[in-house]
C-alpha cells in the first residue's frame, strides 16, 4: 500500500474527510464514468461505480464505490460515511437490485444481494481490513443499520 493510501485509511476516521469527500463525489464520478472505472477515488483504494436504477425516477444513477472482492463478486457498503440515513443508491438496490458496476475497465451486470448473519460478519471483516473507518461510521450512524452488499455478476 502506498503511504497516501495508508494516510487516507488514517484521514477516513475524521468527521471532516467524510464530509469534505462527499463534496468531491460529482468529481470522482465523472471521472470515474469518462475511465470506465479504470479512475476511481484517485486510484487510492479498491474502486467501483455502481449504476442503479432510481426508485423514484427510474433513471440510471451512478455513484463511486469502493469495493472488496469476494470471488467473482463486489462487496460495498451502505455507510454513507457515516451519516444517519441510507445511501440513495442503498435503497435504490433494495427497490430494484439488478444494476451495472464499471470497474478497473470493465462493465458488468451484477445482482445485489443483502448479506445477513454469518455472512456479513465474513464480509463486514473484508471491508473493515480494507477500509477501517467503517467501524467509526458505525458509531456516528447513531443506530442506523449500515447494510452489506454483494454484487454477483449476472
Amino acid at each position: 500500500m502506498s503511504a497516501i493510501g495508508t494516510l487516507t485509511r488514517r484521514l477516513g476516521h475524521h468527521r471532516w474527510f467524510g464530509a469534505t469527500i462527499r463534496l468531491l463525489v460529482p468529481v470522482d464520478r465523472a471521472v470515474g464514468r469518462l475511465t470506465r472505472g479504470r479512475v476511481v477515488a484517485l486510484g487510492l483504494v479498491p474502486s467501483l461505480v455502481i449504476t442503479t436504477t432510481g426508485r423514484r425516477s427510474g433513471l440510471p444513477r451512478s455513484n463511486p464505490l469502493l469495493y472488496v472482492p469476494d470471488g467473482d463478486a463486489f462487496v460495498v457498503v451502505g455507510s454513507n460515511w457515516g451519516q444517519q440515513h441510507q445511501p440513495a443508491w442503498a435503497l435504490n438496490l433494495l427497490a430494484d437490485p439488478t444494476a451495472e458496476v464499471d470497474v478497473r475497465g470493465r462493465r458488468l451486470a451484477v445482482r445485489a444481494e443483502v448479506a445477513t448473519g454469518a455472512e456479513r460478519d465474513r464480509l463486514w471483516e473484508l471491508l473493515t481490513t480494507e477500509w477501517p473507518a467503517y467501524e467509526t461510521y458505525v458509531e456516528r450512524a447513531g443506530g442506523r443499520e449500515i447494510r452489506v452488499f454483494r454484487l454477483v455478476p449476472r
